[in-house]
């Protein structure tokens, strides 16, 4: 199942976030996008997922839920933006394999299920199924760091 895997102390409270996919947990520059590898849209860390089902890391917001249904972007309760893109250029697939269990604006607890992937479906029609996970709003001081399985933001 699912596990919290992230930690961040912020002003004194933990904040705790949950690990949107299964699978193992790899940095951004292994992710064969440069997009993503050279962290042009923000920090953050990749998942190798073992099945198809994404969940809400965070109790917020939907901020969009792209009309491919290849990516969501949600608002944590503490403002952190993150946006989960499940796979690489998956948005060619035009929303085929994808169903949507959100909408835009949609107020998601932490561990509700916002996508289903259908990766047998597409995974040979589109470069990885590697889905990164972007912190799209940290400080100009902060960074994503992984240590082994664990994931936290230092500033």
């Amino acid at each position: 199942m699912f596990k919290n895997f992230f930690k961040n102390k912020k002003d004194d409270s933990e904040t705790t976030i949950l690990q949107p996919l299964e699978g193992e947990i790899l940095p951004l520059d292994v992710v064969p996008d440069p997009v993503f590898s050279q962290k042009m849209i923000g920090d953050g860390f990749a998942i190798n997922p073992t099945n198809g089902s994404v969940v809400s890391p965070v109790d917020g917001e939907i901020i969009s839920v792209f009309p491919t249904k290849h990516a969501v972007s949600i608002k944590s309760k503490g403002g952190r933006e993150i946006l989960i893109h499940v796979g690489l250029e998956t948005v060619s697939l035009n929303g085929e394999g994808f169903t949507a269990f959100v909408s835009d604006g949609q107020s998601v607890q932490k561990g509700q299920k916002l996508l289903e992937a259908d990766f047998q479906s597409f995974k040979d029609k589109v470069p990885s199924i590697i889905t990164p996970v972007i912190f799209t709003n940290l400080a100009e001081n902060e960074k994503v760091v992984i240590e082994g399985q664990e994931v936290r933001i230092t500033k």
